[in-house]
């Protein structure tokens, strides 16, 4: 309905004009839309920047806050920005400040900024504790404005001018992305990787009928500031083609151990814009709801030095993959991002897929390009004008000098030179104001080459502007420059699976989330790691199948059948039985074990520095658990000995001694000790009686003085059984003498009584005077410090022949998966 409108004048105090309410407030929201929408919210698909974005970036490049100065307050440049070219409010302009100057926000920084910036959790600190400067890339972006590379437009009030658009070197818009929420419309893009980009626009711009299937060769999918994984393509894939798609983001975590018998997830990247606070209020809430079990505790170990790193301890018992599938479903550890292209092509509003925007960002470049090569080829030609009127006088200078001193004054002499000389105004202007320094013979020269080069330059750009296929390979080759300068390695990574499928039930039960007592083996590698296997019914060799590819540290040391849940003993080299459940050890497929998978034996049951492993031992009945030790004593321990404490002595140890070897040993075994001085001896079981746990066990194999064991374990014979040495000096440095090696059938050393001197396992070569390893078993693997599989020589050696030297040192040796 109409309304009235009230004005005073001198001729009359009330005037009323009727007005349309709904034409008025068409009109106001209107004007108020396109305002908000082109000059504030949404970005220009040319260079990617908003309006306060481009005037921030230029007014710095104007203040000459380039990366090589010293950082100013970012006070004065938000002062600058919103005195000369911003009409909004210094909050506004601080913001999009803050945001160009963020690492976790942009993929590429456009701000160096000093200080504190805000975190993913906290806001930054206010503009006049903060200083900044502009950051490398830029300076791409704003290189050659004064090259007349790009339209300017005045600022609000007229008196200054301002860029319509940067010339951006580099296709920000989709390196960076954007977010903006404009009137009926919204924009959020996310940020990709520079080189990968580039690559894509180098593409199409060689290819201009390349498909989005082509493009996506190139650009597979956004790459976070934050890393993390993006899993499923499939709405990346609708984004490219329509403008329009929503994926999910996950969190980087893996399972570590924590300490002694203690699992937990670690969280080193997160979805994009995602904090850790915000992760741990959501765990604790889903805890406190009990919606999730199985979470011990949560800390926040983040720091400037070491990056994100989010622990979250897992109890006893639990499955961390399976809490972790929890997490994924209760906590933003997973999100999704909505991508909606959404930017200005010739000033109006567009939904655009990767071709587009490509395509948008190469035209400008390709105006770029151009306007520069004009605006250089006219300064060239200019100063080459002025270059051929220096060389006229300098060839008659005499004359030259004449015809200015006879002149009356400067018109004159301008107008004799131009009549004498046939030169133009500007040559007799210059030459008048021409330094009689440059009057020399090497002047002359100069003037020549430069005039040499300026007709090649000249040369060069017409030939660039006539031919557009030179002009594309321009900007090709500045495109991969900038992405050499600037780009890096991709940081998420991309996996073409689905998301984590919310459940119709609101929580799980905790028996889902908890291992099964099931049962498994348990491996103990060569180089100290342990690692739990599951069985399974259709596997052959009770459950375990033995890789067809060797592994890192799949020497096997240890193997011992058990339950998840049961209790396993750990023999220490300091003769104590460490009792310990596999339930919290990694957990493996049990047709491919892989022991790098595996802890480390010392961190998992937490042993003191000097301590380790030296087998793990089964805690049944029978059979009784055989130990050797350095000083040659044997024993057998029966298990009911054993207490159910955590940690037991199980030998009483003399000063000096060690256990070098342990095993569960039945009667019809036999027990084999391994000397370094080249001596093994192999008797029966049967020959040990059990004792108890506080006894010291007795004589088991006669050295010779200064001899020790390095070798001790039960063994059952069969025709594949061999015996592995290693002999070296001992003199070397450890881990630089390779030695020789020897593999022999164990048949070939006859078995003597306990407490014997043994046979002759290795003939020394020149140089060696001791064994450094031993080993008694079926299928040898020889493994180097990094758990690297080394080669052996082949077998059937003769029992006392030499050894062949060997191409890598070995560190241990173990035998097969299996």
């Amino acid at each position: 309905m109409p309304t009235s409108r009230a004005d005073s004048s001198p001729a009359d105090h009330e005037r009323i004009e009727d007005v349309d309410v709904s034409a008025e407030m068409q009109g106001s929201f209107l004007e108020y839309a396109y305002s908000v929408i082109y000059s504030r919210a949404l970005p220009d698909a040319r260079d990617g920047l908003k309006p306060v974005q481009r005037r921030i970036l230029f007014q710095m490049a104007d203040m000459g806050l380039r990366p090589d100065r010293g950082h100013v307050k970012s006070a004065r440049v938000v002062g600058e920005v919103m005195g000369k070219l911003h009409p909004h409010g210094d909050s506004a302009i601080y913001d999009a400040l803050v945001r160009l100057a963020q690492p976790f926000s942009l993929r590429v920084p456009l701000v160096d900024g000093h200080g504190n910036f805000g975190s993913l959790d906290d806001g930054p600190a206010a503009s006049r504790y903060t200083e900044a400067r502009l950051a490398p890339p830029a300076l791409a972006l704003t290189e050659n404005l004064d090259e007349d590379v790009v339209d300017f437009i005045p600022n609000y009030d007229g008196q200054f001018q301002q860029p319509e658009v940067l010339p951006a070197a580099f296709p920000n818009l989709l390196v960076n992305g954007t977010t903006g929420i404009a009137v009926g419309m919204a924009t959020n893009m996310a940020p990709h990787n520079l080189i990968e980009v580039v690559a894509a626009a180098i593409h199409l711009l060689e290819h201009p009928n390349a498909s989005v299937e082509d493009l996506m060769e190139f650009v597979p999918g956004p790459d976070l500031p934050s890393g993390g994984i993006i899993v499923g393509l499939d709405g990346i894939k609708d984004a490219y083609a329509n403008g329009r798609g929503t994926f999910r983001t996950r969190a980087k975590v893996s399972v570590e151990s924590l300490g002694p018998r203690r699992t937990g997830l670690v969280v080193t990247e997160l979805p994009y814009l995602v904090g850790p606070e915000r992760i741990i209020e959501k765990i604790k809430d889903a805890v406190t709801a009990k919606k999730l079990q199985g979470i011990a505790d949560v800390a926040d170990l983040t720091d400037r030095h070491h990056g994100l790193r989010l622990i979250i301890g897992i109890k006893t018992g639990f499955d961390p993959q399976a809490v972790l599938e929890h997490l994924y479903r209760l906590t933003p550890l997973e999100d999704s991002f909505s991508m909606n292209n959404v930017a200005l092509v010739d000033g109006q509003p567009a939904t655009l897929g990767l071709r587009d925007m490509l395509r948008v960002y190469l035209d400008h470049r390709i105006s770029v390009v151009t306007r520069r090569s004009r605006f250089r080829l006219q300064k060239r030609r200019d100063r080459l004008h002025l270059v051929e009127g220096l060389l006229i006088a300098i060839l008659d200078i005499d004359e030259v000098i004449q015809v200015i001193r006879a002149s009356d004054d400067g018109d004159q002499a301008r107008t004799r030179l131009m009549d004498v000389f046939d030169l133009t105004q500007l040559q007799a202007e210059y030459i008048l104001e021409l330094r009689l320094r440059r009057l020399t013979r090497f002047s002359r020269i100069e003037l020549e080459a430069e005039r040499d080069n300026l007709l090649a330059e000249i040369a060069h750009l017409e030939e660039l502007l006539a031919n557009d296929g030179l002009l594309r390979a321009q900007v090709a080759r500045e495109l991969e420059a900038a992405a050499d300068t600037y780009g890096t390695p991709r940081r998420t990574l991309l996996l073409n699976g689905g998301p984590v499928q919310p459940r119709s039930r609101a929580a799980a039960a905790a028996a889902e989330l908890q291992i099964a007592d099931a049962p498994c083996r348990v491996f103990l590698s060569a180089t100290g790691r342990m690692v739990r296997a599951e069985l399974s019914a259709e596997a052959p060799q009770g459950g375990i199948v033995t890789p067809t590819r060797r592994a890192k540290h799949d020497a096997i040391r240890s193997a011992v059948d058990a339950t998840a849940r049961g209790d396993l003993g750990a023999v220490t080299n300091r003769g104590r039985l460490v009792r310990f459940s596999p339930v919290d050890l990694p957990s493996v497929p049990g047709n491919s074990v892989q022991l790098a998978a595996g802890t480390r034996a010392d961190q998992y049951l937490g042993l003191s520095g000097g301590e380790h492993v030296v087998a793990i031992v089964p805690l049944t009945a029978e059979p009784a658990i055989a130990l050797g030790t350095a000083q040659g004593v044997v024993k057998r321990v029966a298990a009911s000995e054993i207490s159910n404490k955590h940690d037991v002595e199980i030998i009483a140890l003399k000063d000096g001694d060690h256990v070098v070897g342990a095993a569960p040993a039945s009667d019809d075994s036999e027990l084999v000790f391994v000397s370094d001085d080249a001596q093994l001896l192999r008797f029966d079981a049967s020959a040990v009686r059990p004792q108890g746990r506080a006894a010291g066990g007795m004589a088991g194999i006669r050295l010779a003085t200064g001899a020790q064991a390095i070798w001790f374990s039960a063994v059952t014979a069969s025709e594949n059984t061999v015996v592995v040495t290693i002999a070296g000096a001992t003199q070397a440095l450890a881990g630089t003498d390779a030695g020789s090696a020897k593999v022999s059938s164990f048949e070939e050393f006859p078995a003597k009584g306990r407490a014997t001197g043994g046979v002759r396992t290795q003939r020394f070569l020149r140089g060696e005077d001791t064994l450094t390893l031993a080993w008694v078993g079926d299928d040898p693997r020889a493994v180097d410090a990094t758990g690297t599989t080394r080669n052996l020589p082949a077998p059937g050696a003769k029992r006392d022949a030499s050894g062949q030297a060997l191409d890598a040192v070995v560190a241990a040796i173990g035998t097969s998966v299996r």
